[in-house]
């Protein structure tokens, strides 16, 4: 996005501040369909916690486009931004069987990744149709804080308790209506992808009136010039031609379906803040910005790289900084990163910041979330206000 346009956001909405691109959304979109293009059934389920404010839902409904939800609030949400309850699927981890039970009254596809869950679910309710989350035991994603497919992850039923699954089947009548994996984020290697899909079809074979392969995502983008991403063209090539030979096997059209967040909407979204103070010791100079950990915790919490730019000075000679906030931690976004000579009241710009940013944002020190705004068809849009004070105290109760 321009840096100018961005600068007249920072000063219409003030900082910090979080905006978000929705054409492109919408190519990235686009894109991942193209690449499945050849698939005859094909249903791209935008993982709701990457970004949930119930605007870019309502992007993501206009596009024809399904959920994936992990909680009954974000099913809610869901449905309040306009989608068919048939177009939700729920894919909770560690939740009870009450809110199983509360989110199939919605009427949304259920996933159920836990062999007790899935036969007390059976029991109780065998007319609801059920999906089965399997882990594969493949690490295909990044570090280990964000790889979900290896054997010791609390994620899936284990892929050698298939015969499980299909005892529990056949003790209460369930009817298995769709298989899912999800190995990790930031996939690079397609090869070890393919190796589970095929796992995924291994499993899909042994039950009858499947409806749906659900093959996850974790498509990998770039962080930072040069960087390498999942090649989403050849994963389509490749797949593709993987899943049609299977459905001609299995007898039927299924339909393929990926949960992407990060994919779709990590680009779109940058994190603006103002610099506070430039403070140098005797070995770091230091930029402190308005903001910290409680509004963009990915780099403390997964290493997780976001380039920064001032745009504020974006032809000033390049300096090195360490880029911290104001939270009472170490909150750093990066470390001796060169960037364009930062003074005080700048504007530093923070890319990939449409996925897990918001989202994961809290009121650590009792600060106050920031504002949001959606660029729509060349229009800026305020779609979520800046905290108050008042919101911080709304369900406080004083009792002494």
């Amino acid at each position: 996005m321009d840096r100018k346009v961005l600068l007249e956001l920072a000063n219409k909405y003030d900082s910090p501040l979080y905006v978000y691109d929705t054409e492109k959304i919408k190519s990235q979109y686009e894109r991942i369909t193209n690449a499945f293009s050849k698939v005859k059934n094909v249903k791209i389920n935008y993982a709701t916690k990457a970004l949930s404010n119930v605007n870019i839902l309502k992007v993501f409904n206009n596009l024809n486009s399904g959920l994936d939800t992990v909680s009954i609030q974000e099913v809610k949400l869901g449905l309040l931004a306009g989608f068919d309850p048939q177009d939700i699927i729920y894919t909770p981890n560690g939740v009870s069987l009450k809110e199983i039970e509360d989110v199939a009254k919605l009427g949304v596809k259920i996933n159920i990744d836990n062999l007790s869950i899935l036969e007390l679910f059976g029991q109780k309710h065998p007319h609801i149709p059920v999906c089965v989350r399997i882990n594969p035991h493949i690490m295909a994603g990044g570090n280990s804080k964000i790889s979900v497919g290896h054997i010791d992850s609390k994620f899936g039923i284990s892929v050698h308790q298939v015969p499980h699954i299909k005892r529990v089947v056949e003790n209460t009548g369930m009817h298995i209506n769709g298989v899912h994996m999800h190995t990790g984020s930031d996939i690079l290697d397609i090869e070890t992808f393919l190796r589970a899909s095929e796992i995924l079809f291994d499993v899909a074979k042994q039950f009858k009136d499947i409806e749906f392969l659900d093959f996850g995502s974790g498509f990998k983008v770039p962080y930072k010039k040069g960087d390498i991403s999942t090649n989403i063209e050849d994963l389509g090539k490749q797949l593709t031609k993987k899943f049609n030979n299977f459905c001609k096997e299995y007898g039927r059209d299924l339909t393929l379906m990926f949960e992407p967040g990060k994919f779709l909407v990590s680009e779109a979204g940058y994190f603006l803040a103002t610099v506070n103070v430039i403070k140098q010791t005797t070995s770091t100079v230091f930029a402190g910005i308005d903001s910290g950990l409680n509004h963009l915790i990915r780099p403390m919490f997964y290493d997780s790289y976001h380039h920064i730019t001032n745009i504020s000075n974006p032809k000033g000679k390049e300096r090195f900084y360490s880029v911290v906030g104001y939270i009472c931690e170490t909150d750093t976004f990066g470390t001796n990163r060169r960037i364009e000579e930062i003074r005080d009241e700048d504007i530093l710009c923070f890319e990939n910041a449409g996925a897990y940013c918001f989202s994961m944002a809290s009121n650590y020190n009792s600060r106050f979330r920031p504002a949001e705004v959606m660029i729509h068809e060349g229009k800026d849009f305020l779609i979520r206000k800046r905290e108050t004070f008042e919101d911080i105290i709304r369900n406080q109760e004083v009792v002494i």
